[in-house]
């Protein structure tokens, strides 16, 4: 991968962490959570995440599997869809908290605009990297939803504008290897 395309793949593995767990229009289940990202709007976000799924593709089985190890470690994966898929750990604690929680080393903070009915719209801004957006939330049950992002996201003076797709789907009560994200201090 070229520096500029590890840098969006960065960038993009820190957005979806800091927007992978639901947020909470209504209460969620508590547990853990699947979550597909789809990345657009940006031509050159897709082309990098199109070359990382082909040096993945491409990579020889042993090499393929310890990479996917890797991702898995911290609950990604490439979904066949082409989304990346993300495994989240939601506590009781964080679902009574009504608040998504952000990856620590992304610096980011986000809040609740509105919430009307079984809809929620957020915005959020990170530091590190440096990227703000919008986003709705449309949940479909307690554990299922919808979500559209739009994102700016600063790359060494340039602004890239993308838009990111969710789904969010719950899939048990026991997390199993895949660990809370860290809470933000209120």
């Amino acid at each position: 991968m070229t520096k500029c395309t590890r840098s969006h793949t960065l960038a993009i593995l820190a957005l979806l962490a800091a927007t992978a767990a639901p947020a909470m229009a209504q209460n969620v289940q508590p547990g853990l959570w699947a979550i597909e990202n789809k990345i657009g709007g940006n031509p050159e976000m897709e082309k990098a995440m199109a070359q990382m799924q082909a040096q993945l593709a491409a990579m020889p089985p042993a090499q393929r599997k310890q990479m996917e190890a890797i991702m898995g470690k911290s609950g990604v994966s490439m979904a066949s869809s082409g989304a990346m898929a993300v495994k989240v750990c939601m506590t009781p604690e964080m679902v009574k908290r009504q608040q998504m929680p952000t990856q620590t080393q992304g610096d980011c903070t986000s809040k609740i605009d509105s919430q009307t009915g079984n809809t929620l719209k957020i915005s959020f801004t990170c530091s590190n990297p440096v990227s703000s957006g919008q986003g709705i939330y449309t949940f479909e049950s307690d554990k299922a939803y919808t979500m559209k992002m739009d994102i700016k996201n600063q790359d060494g003076g340039t602004t890239r504008n993308m838009t990111m797709d969710a789904k969010g789907q719950w899939l048990s009560a026991d997390c199993g290897s895949v660990k809370p994200l860290t809470l933000p201090a209120q």
